[in-house]
């Protein structure tokens, strides 16, 4: 049998997300996700392909959503503090107010999978490693544009502000106030000098 006519493939897409964001991949058996979807398991593969490529479009739309997206959207003219200062508190903003916690669906998956998994560990790796070089080029336009010393340590400053990011999104599962997330996040930025206080604090001059 095909899948139902009435079948919503971004719809799913998205229910598959939410379904491993909060189970993990390993639980989220094709089973699993058959069932949750309301649909056969030939209608799973007919629509999807494999578990594996689910998980990289459920891992995709995902990205889309993220705070730090806005990372990979930014073209020069740019002030990159600012864009910095905003993404994380936005992301401190988004781990808080969600109710169950769950933290990044990447961050989540990179801890569960890499190493385990050789199938999909080596390409989260390597999109964990593609975000490191996004900031990279971020940091690139701040020294060309003069917003930072021509002797900043670009591959230094991107690996901290991708641990800094990847961090958060483990601690925010244990610490929820969004003050508290935005504390750490505004401390580490002010220590790498990538924070710009007239965004986040507009009333002090």
């Amino acid at each position: 049998m095909g899948r139902p006519t009435a079948f919503d493939r971004e719809q799913a897409i998205d229910d598959v997300m939410n379904i491993m964001w909060r189970d993990g991949y390993e639980a989220s058996s094709v089973k699993a996700l058959s069932e949750q979807l309301g649909i056969t398991r030939s209608s799973f593969y007919n629509a999807f392909g494999t578990r594996e490529n689910l998980f990289m479009e459920a891992l995709n739309h995902y990205a889309q959503q993220s705070p730090d997206y806005a990372l990979a959207l930014a073209t020069p003219p740019i002030d990159v503090k600012v864009l910095l200062t905003m993404v994380y508190k936005e992301a401190c903003a988004a781990r808080a107010n969600d109710a169950e916690a769950r933290g990044c669906l990447l961050v989540n998956s990179v801890a569960e999978l890499c190493n385990t998994n050789d199938k999909l560990g080596p390409t989260l790796e390597k999109l964990v490693f593609s975000n490191i070089k996004r900031i990279e080029a971020l940091l690139k336009l701040g020294v060309e544009s003069k917003e930072f010393p021509r002797d900043l340590d670009i591959h230094a400053t991107a690996l901290a502000l991708q641990n800094l990011l990847m961090g958060l999104n483990v601690m925010c599962k244990v610490v929820k106030d969004e003050a508290e997330l935005w504390l750490a996040a505004k401390t580490s930025l002010k220590g790498l000098n990538m924070y710009e206080a007239a965004l986040d604090e507009p009333e002090q001059a």
